[in-house]
């Protein structure tokens, strides 16, 4: 989407621009949250708040359609797994995922910087 000068809108990226651009990254992984926490994909692996970064987060508004909604986690975690995790945003949001990332962002706002070395490896790389 371009944008001119008289466009109220600014050049917007898309969800799946930012899919490409996370994959580049080397986020590969498709995450999902269930009761045991966050799966990878094929189920392998599960992980619990505690060990899981939000690396960073995208959101996206429909402009004609609320159910356009979405919001891109870019997420790692403490094993070095690289993925992302994508949620509707607002009223149609899945509170599994809701609740899931509000734990993972309550710890990480508690840690100490001293005990958040994993999380700041994952940064830096």
């Amino acid at each position: 989407m371009e944008s001119n000068k008289n466009d109220a809108t600014p050049n917007m990226k898309t969800l799946s621009e930012c899919i490409d651009k996370a994959a580049q990254k080397g986020y590969t992984e498709n995450f999902k949250v269930t009761g045991k926490g966050l799966i990878t994909e094929n189920e392998e692996n599960s992980y619990l708040p505690d060990s899981v970064a939000i690396s960073d987060f995208h959101r996206f508004e429909g402009y004609s359609d609320p159910q356009d909604s979405a919001i891109l986690y870019i997420i790692q975690t403490e094993d070095g797994k690289k993925g992302i995790l994508i949620d509707s945003y607002g009223a149609y949001a899945d509170a599994k995922i809701g609740n899931f990332i509000k734990q993972v962002e309550d710890i990480q706002k508690k840690l100490p910087d001293r005990t958040k070395s994993w999380l700041n490896f994952l940064k830096a790389s």
